[in-house]
């Protein structure tokens, strides 16, 4: 009889525990929803962006997203490749200012010779 008491008095405890924590007592409100975690710094929006940025860029950790090491991977191809294509641009604006400058230079020559 003894052990019978105290199973109703441990199972009538369970109960008031459980209903107090979902009902929370009402003495606080709820928890308030955690806000989404951002990046630390984000890429530049006043400058073209260059492999450092890349390469320093880090995104946060969430629960459901994507394997670090395959978005690692992803950032250092896209880091190099921009590295290339601005080493590329630089070169070609050299060639550029030669050609230019070699137009003038011609110019200027027929137009005196044409006198």
């Amino acid at each position: 009889m003894f052990m019978f008491l105290f199973l109703v008095v441990a199972l009538a405890v369970v109960v008031a525990a459980v209903t107090l924590s979902v009902v929370g007592g009402g003495e606080s409100a709820p928890l308030p929803e955690a806000g989404p975690e951002r990046l630390q710094d984000p890429l530049p929006y006043d400058r073209p962006v260059n492999r450092g940025d890349v390469e320093a860029l880090r995104f946060p950790v969430a629960v459901r997203g994507y394997r670090m090491a395959d978005v690692d991977d992803a950032l250092g191809r896209l880091g190099a490749e921009i590295a290339e294509r601005d080493a590329r641009i630089a070169d070609l604006e050299v060639a550029l200012a030669g050609a230019r400058a070699s137009a003038t230079s011609l110019r200027k020559r027929n137009e005196e010779d044409s006198r």
